[in-house]
């Protein structure tokens, strides 16, 4: 008998390392693997693809006996959670040692790499541009455009660097992949670093990811012979979520100050060290290899509109079915909280979601039929970002929560702009005055004008989008300001 068990941080901190260490001690062997982004069962141990889940290590007997009748889910693979899923990006999760070299290239890996090997680098990245791939970052600006941008412009020397500063709440995919197929990002960039003319690439990762610290550096160890003469770089930062804008982390990544550069000059221009760079977060570089592997049309075929291909959405908060769903762009919000993540854990009603992380606004169930892509959102007023969709249940306090933006903005600005340094905290000043009853509909007036000038002012993201979760909160959730938080509570 052999057992796979998730090495996946989540899954360690679910305890599948006891697990682990139970089933060794009874005998049998086991495999640490990646993840099936199944979280709400991890532990979870999968026996000649069968799972059972979540698994205690008191558990172990009973399912070596084959008597683990209750926790058993059947054969992984054919779990509706998998089966409606359009894994691409995550095709290997599951299934693979992470580590494993020879694991990456019987599951296809390295094709893509040497496909771009057999291209001219024009070709490279004109089968990118006609995939139709976006930045998963956030921004959502297409790959393909930034790396021919990159590839004209002149230069000494060009860069390749991966963003894994993946600090949004209730984003987890980039970790996911660094932590469980790290060979597909490192592929990823090799392939870029073809595509443009770059020798050097660097990963700029979080350094609350010690897992995937780990996991990465001993990746780019064991696979220097195959992308060379591509070389990685891993370096660690330093916690500044600023640093998850991109001239933020090459200001980091020099040795600087984690503050924003005023643009232009673009990145792709002068970029790290003042050379052309491309700048793509994880997801966006992994998934590359398909797209060379496969061919342009294989991706674009995923998706509607001009959002094409596949997003790795991440269900968390206030949700039964937490974990890692990647789908076709198109799939409604609805669906997605409610069909796929299983509704509320608390078992109340959903009452709001938060998609795109701490700066992404907040949507209502009478928005759940709001296609997922870029659009659709926008045209909503809101963001998809890094595809995190944060559930909240009815007892949730909006007021509160616009409050936590704008208080989260001036704890994190890198303080370079008015708009961002001062903006966030008068906001902060001004919500308290409303929840406190304080003339609600002057000061309500000043929060949406002071929302305005941080909008359009702020020379980054940070700033520029701190007003989307406050806005929306008070346009879906007005009742939650019209009375203090004490009289609601009553």
């Amino acid at each position: 008998m052999k057992a796979r068990v998730s090495d996946d941080a989540l899954a360690l901190a679910c305890g599948a390392d006891a697990v682990a260490a139970a089933l060794a001690a009874a005998g049998v062997a086991v495999d640490r693997v990646s993840s099936w982004g199944m979280h709400w069962l991890e532990p979870l141990v999968e026996i000649d693809g069968n799972g059972w889940g979540p698994v205690t290590p008191a558990d172990v007997p009973a399912l070596v006996a084959g008597l683990l009748a209750e926790k058993a889910i059947g054969r992984i693979e054919d779990n509706p959670f998998i089966t409606r899923q359009a894994r691409l990006t995550f095709a290997r999760a599951g299934r693979t040692r992470p580590l494993s070299l020879d694991d990456y290239a019987a599951t296809g890996g390295w094709n893509g790499l040497a496909a771009a090997r057999a291209l001219e680098a024009s070709a490279t990245t004109e089968t990118v541009v006609q995939s139709g791939l976006r930045g998963r970052g956030g921004a959502g600006f297409p790959a393909g455009i930034k790396w021919q941008t990159v590839a004209a412009a002149p230069g000494a020397r060009k860069y390749i660097v991966c963003n894994a500063d993946e600090g949004d709440s209730g984003t987890f995919a980039d970790r996911m992949v660094m932590e469980g197929d790290p060979y597909l990002l490192i592929e990823g960039m090799a392939i870029a670093g073809l595509a443009v003319g770059a020798s050097k690439g660097f990963v700029y990762i979080r350094s609350e990811y010690p897992h995937a610290i780990a996991k990465l550096q001993a990746a780019v160890a064991l696979s220097a012979d195959i992308v060379a003469p591509f070389d990685i770089e891993v370096r660690v930062g330093a916690g500044a979520y600023v640093c998850g804008e991109e001239t933020s982390l090459l200001n980091s990544l020099e040795g600087k100050r984690g503050e924003v550069r005023a643009k232009p000059p673009l990145p792709a221009h002068k970029g790290l060290f003042g050379q052309p760079t491309v700048i793509n977060n994880v997801l966006t570089l992994a998934a590359v290899p398909f797209i060379l592997a496969h061919g342009a049309k294989a991706y674009a075929d995923f998706g509607m509109g001009r959002s094409r291909g596949t997003i790795p959405v991440q269900l968390a908060g206030n949700i039964r079915h937490g974990g890692l769903f990647e789908t076709a762009f198109g799939i409604t919000l609805g669906e997605l909280v409610n069909d796929i993540g299983g509704g509320s854990e608390s078992g109340r009603q959903v009452r709001a979601v938060q998609v795109g992380g701490p700066l992404g606004a907040y949507f209502p169930p009478a928005l759940f039929d709001t296609p997922f892509d870029y659009e659709a959102f926008a045209a909503a007023d809101g963001l998809i970002g890094h595809g995190g969709i944060v559930v909240f249940d009815d007892s949730v306090d909006m007021a509160r929560q616009a409050r936590f933006a704008m208080a989260f903005c001036a704890i994190e600005s890198c303080g370079k702009c008015t708009p961002c340094r001062l903006g966030s905290t008068r906001g902060v000043e001004t919500l308290d005055r409303i929840n406190a009853g304080d003339n609600r509909a002057a000061n309500l007036a000043l929060v949406e004008a002071l929302c305005d000038t941080m909008k359009f002012g702020s020379l980054c993201a940070l700033g520029g989008f701190t007003p989307y979760p406050v806005l929306s909160a008070i346009r879906h959730f007005g009742e939650d300001f019209q009375s203090p938080a004490r009289e609601r509570a009553a």
